[in-house]
């Protein structure tokens, strides 16, 4: 495992307003990443686990702590720097997928990119990369297809290819084989190990799914918005509990 870290967590907290009272999401949060890695948080709902995806994936901001990705101090940017952050570095896979069902497969996946302000001059170099991608994921044949004319096992596979698009450094994936049946959830887990092995992708997964946990290299483990100590064997090795 590479000896640096991809993203860095030190002291992250994050507080919400409830009324009169302040509602503590994050307390204290310590965590490292390394590139490549294949690392899963679990825990209860109401642990934590979607306000730290949210903070790593830059869609919301720490109350106090520093968050490092990719070398760069992220933690104490505005809501419009954290989005050019998010575009060039992160990429996302939801359990509700979040396609948009007015668009094709190719415009889903390539969504991302046509984002950026120079997306006009990269255009064919684009619609290649989304064709190599949509074979990667085995939806070749379904590039003009919209959403609702695919299975959920398909749906997921847009939302890893469009993920993959802009080549980020760290994949977050949100529960994503909570809505699959076993079978399809089975067949995106060897897709997204596939990815981590052969190219390298850095995932972190939030999910309750075993079969997730199973062949994660790292678990970590949250309980009331804290990082749980300890240790959990993973495929006959001892994965590390982040503490």
């Amino acid at each position: 495992m590479p000896s640096h870290s991809l993203l860095e967590l030190r002291g992250i907290t994050r507080d919400y307003a409830l009324g009169k009272h302040r509602v503590s999401a994050l307390r204290g949060v310590d965590l490292s990443v390394a590139p490549g890695e294949f690392t899963v948080v679990t825990g209860p709902s109401g642990s934590g686990k979607t306000t730290l995806l949210n903070i790593l994936g830059c869609l919301d901001r720490a109350t106090s702590g520093s968050y490092r990705l990719d070398g760069e101090e992220v933690g104490d940017r505005d809501f419009d720097a954290l989005a050019e952050v998010r575009n060039r570095k992160v990429g996302f896979i939801f359990q509700s997928f979040n396609l948009i069902p007015v668009l094709d497969v190719a415009e889903n996946i390539e969504l991302p990119c046509r984002l950026r302000p120079d997306s006009g001059r990269h255009r064919r170099a684009l619609r290649t990369r989304v064709e190599a991608l949509a074979d990667a994921v085995g939806l070749s044949p379904y590039l003009h297809h919209k959403p609702d004319e695919l299975s959920g096992g398909q749906r997921q596979r847009v939302a890893i290819a469009r993920a993959l698009i802009t080549e980020p450094r760290l994949v977050l994936a949100d529960e994503p084989t909570a809505n699959l049946d076993s079978t399809t959830s089975q067949q995106i887990l060897d897709l997204m190990l596939r990815l981590n092995r052969e190219q390298g992708v850095t995932f972190l997964f939030s999910t309750h799914d075993p079969r997730v946990v199973e062949h994660a290299w790292r678990v970590v483990h949250m309980q009331d918005g804290r990082l749980v100590p300890g240790e959990l064997p993973v495929l006959g090795r001892r994965a590390s509990i982040a503490s």
